[in-house]
């Protein structure tokens, strides 16, 4: 089938993951042999992108406000909205996107970074006999495979452990993993495994070792090979002992199975799928308000029905209309914002809930597997999963309001924290203080408006059509918005007599995948010049795109790495990114530590230690003046305080923080800070850490000094008092706080004072 070159207008609406690409739903439903073929064919009938490289946001916003009307316009620019977009555009649809903040600045920037099918879905539709959810699994099982074959630099297979503790649990779960398996499809099982005690501590060793029985590791995928190997064979191993019995089932390895589960940079594939619609020809622009719609008199019926949207460039203030034929609403948490605009006396079917998740250090977790609590002590399921060499714990659930801001609360931090504790072994003290970043998300679970019972949630997603012709998608999953984006452009082919035909994206590459492979990291490293841990972090990033990121490379000066100069140490991320990022619509400091790079979401401190540098770089490339620098600087860390909990994580540690201190305690950390305080003042200052660090001679330079003496000073008077230190000690005991600089920097120094003794003059002949 022939690409049509004619452009029909396509205008989205919408931030959430439903509107991202538009994909097949029944298509799950497929035997593996039609799955390949119809990979085959969406991949043949594409043509190429009309862009080498995306053009600039200038440019796209010319394009909106000279094009005399769009086929469809999409509101949003999350997963669901950037779907819409390109699979409006490439089935030949003039299409536009618009987006109030940054692609992927909400709901799909904040999610659990999993590509998955739904377990717990599934046992709720054989529990209930509920055949939406069962069809929804069925739905995700095929998105998933097909995420993981357009973008195989952004997503990664990922087995889930699931423990088990009681024996009559292992061969319920046993039997319900078993059952995820076979929906997957019968010729393309890859078989989920039980592991003996001993085999799940190897796998996970620092799981809690009390009454652990075994644990489940289970895999689901597509696979393309012929049916007549299409199987997958298990060897069974049944122990014997006087006191248990129990099974390890060893899968053997089929060709080319990805698991169930899946992990990916949730933000950076959102951004991937705008960045390809718009090399496909999409109007896409960020930072682009909908401030109302536009509504025109159908001469057949009489009736106002939507034609496009009035549009507030974010950044500028200036206004302007886009026009088209179709609009789209995919604004996930502000789907009824939007229809409200449509009907203001429209019922609301969105019932938002925040999911908090929490990032700590990767030792708590294993680098290759995550780990599922089915069963919480208030009913939840909780994930535990390594991602960017830190580890990700979540997610709560809770009715919340609609925001643009959600704030993670330390109730819902401390949750988790205790969920955590109850499967980690008591070797592994789980610290308040080793919560590096939090964040809340907010998911738009809606109610079917078409339904009889109105106030059900559905939790498939729902395309909803108004009688003035706005198209609202809605509800869903991050792992689905390539079906939800196909079903939504159907619906508006069919609702308003566009000429297109059938979604293409099944097989559709995205920005950085086509040319991917796993050792191009080496070609980067070999060419380049670039530290091995940086390439490989470039390449999955970037995907064959890496190559444009690492010519922009700044030289280093060392012998080695050549190029590539970090913007923080303990991360990989380098200066080049924040060039590269602003020719991917990046337009703000809080873009950039947020979504083209993930710092914020790793470690909050990490991230405000590279703000005065990544906005000094973005100020050279965007011509800011100083005004704006430090305005750019105090929204950013606003947005670390407040959003990713940098407030909670400082407030461990206040001039209100009591001290819970032993008495030998309280005398042994008096006497380490007087070694500082020698003068006997009650206080120390940089002065005093100076000549310390000096007499021990270790040399550092006096801004550092100063920001670890100001992390510790409360009252923020320039100096550390001995109340200040002893307030420190005790959240340090308490696990409310760790890594604090000052204490390591003290205790170290105070080792080395206690070591350093002097030598007799008697055993030194008298000396001279």
């Amino acid at each position: 089938m022939a690409f049509q070159k004619a452009v029909k207008g396509t205008i989205l609406v919408g931030g959430g993951a439903l509107a991202t690409v538009l994909g097949l739903s029944h298509f799950a439903h497929y035997k593996r042999k039609q799955v390949n073929l119809a990979f085959v064919e969406a991949a043949d009938c594409v043509s190429e992108p009309v862009n080498r490289e995306p053009p600039s946001r200038e440019a796209q916003i010319l394009t909106l406000k000279n094009t005399s009307e769009f086929d469809v316009l999409v509101i949003g620019g999350g997963a669901t909205g950037s779907g819409c977009a390109l699979d409006a555009v490439t089935r030949g649809l003039k299409t536009a996107l618009v987006e109030r903040d940054d692609f992927s600045s909400g709901t799909s920037s904040r999610s659990t970074k999993l590509i998955h099918g739904g377990v717990r879905y599934l046992q709720k539709a054989i529990m209930k006999l509920d055949i939406e959810q069962y069809r929804m699994v069925k739905e995700a099982l095929h998105e998933r495979a097909n995420l993981l074959e357009i973008a195989p630099h952004l997503s990664a297979p990922l087995p889930i452990m699931l423990p088990i503790y009681k024996w009559w649990q292992l061969p319920y779960y046993w039997i319900g993993i078993k059952l995820y398996d076979l929906v997957a499809g019968s010729n393309c099982l890859k078989s989920s495994y039980v592991l003996s005690k001993s085999r799940a501590l190897e796998h996970f060793p620092m799981l809690q070792k009390d009454k652990l029985v075994g644990a489940i590791v289970y895999y689901d995928a597509i696979k393309s090979i012929p049916r007549d190997r299409d199987r997958c064979d298990i060897s069974v191993v049944t122990h014997f002992s006087t006191t248990s019995l129990w099974l390890e089932v060893t899968p053997v390895p089929p060709l080319m199975l990805p698991p169930a589960a899946g992990q990916h940079n949730d933000a950076r594939m959102n951004l991937a799928i705008a960045l390809t619609a718009a090399r496909y020809g999409a109007a896409t622009a960020n930072y682009m308000e909908v401030v109302s719609l536009l509504k025109k008199t159908d001469p057949q019926t009489g009736k106002k029905r939507v034609s496009g949207a009035r549009c507030k460039d974010v950044l500028t203030g200036e206004e302007f209309d886009v026009r088209a034929k179709c609009v789209i609403n995919a604004t996930g948490p502000f789907t009824d914002t939007v229809r409200k605009m449509d009907d203001k006396d429209t019922t609301a079917i969105c019932q938002p809930s925040a999911g908090v998740h929490i990032v700590m250090p990767g030792y708590y977790s294993p680098e290759s597997m995550g780990l599922l609590d089915p069963a919480t002590s208030d009913g939840r399921v909780i994930f535990f999963l390594p991602w960017q060499k830190m580890t990700i714990a979540g997610t709560t659930d809770t009715p919340t309001d609609v925001t643009h801001h959600p704030i993670p609360s330390e109730e819902d931090i401390n949750f988790i924290l205790n969920e955590v504790r109850n499967y980690l072994s008591c070797d592994v003290e789980v610290r308040r203080g080793d919560v590096l970043a939090a964040w809340s998300g907010i998911r738009p679970l809606v109610t079917d408006p078409k339904s009889a019972d109105t106030k059900s949630i559905s939790r498939n997603h729902v395309v909803d059509i108004s009688e003035s012709g706005l198209i609202t998608i809605a509800g869903g999953k991050w792992t689905t918005y390539r079906s939800m984006a196909e079903d939504t452009i159907n619906a508006a082919v069919k609702a308003h007599n566009l000429k297109a035909g059938p979604s293409r994206t099944v097989g559709l590459f995205l920005q950085g995948g086509k040319d991917w492979s796993p050792t191009l990291y080496i070609r980067l490293v070999q060419d380049y010049g670039l530290e091995s841990e940086v390439a490989q972090h470039l390449a999955a990033t970037y995907g064959d795109k890496a190559f444009e990121v690492a010519k922009m490379a700044s030289v280093t000066g060392k012998r080695w790495p050549i190029v590539g100069v970090r913007l923080v140490s303990e991360f990989p991320y380098i200066e080049a990114e924040v060039k590269y990022g602003i020719k991917e619509y990046a337009c703000t400091a809080v873009d950039m530590i947020s979504r083209r790079t993930r710092l914020a979401f790793l470690n909050v401190q990490a991230a405000e230690e590279a703000l005065p540098r990544i906005v000094e770089l973005m100020g050279r490339e965007l011509n800011w003046d100083d005004s704006k620098k430090e305005e750019e600087l105090e929204t950013a860390r606003k947005f670390l305080y407040y959003e990713m909990g940098y407030k909670s994580r400082s407030e461990q540690l206040t001039d209100r923080s009591e001290i819970s201190l032993l008495p030998s305690d309280i005398d042994r950390y008096k006497k380490r800070f007087h070694k500082f305080d020698a003068d006997q003042k009650g206080f120390i200052t940089i002065v005093d850490v100076q000549r310390v660090l000096e007499s021990i001679n270790v040399q550092m330079d006096e801004n550092t000094l100063h920001e670890i003496l100001n992390e510790v000073d409360l009252n923020k008077n320039g100096q550390v008092e001995l109340n200040e230190f002893l307030q420190l000690m005790s959240a340090i005991q308490k696990g409310r706080v760790s890594g604090s600089r000052l204490a390591i920097l003290m205790k170290t120094a105070e080792e080395n004072l206690d070591r350093r003794v002097p030598i007799p003059v008697d055993r030194s002949c008298g000396g001279l």
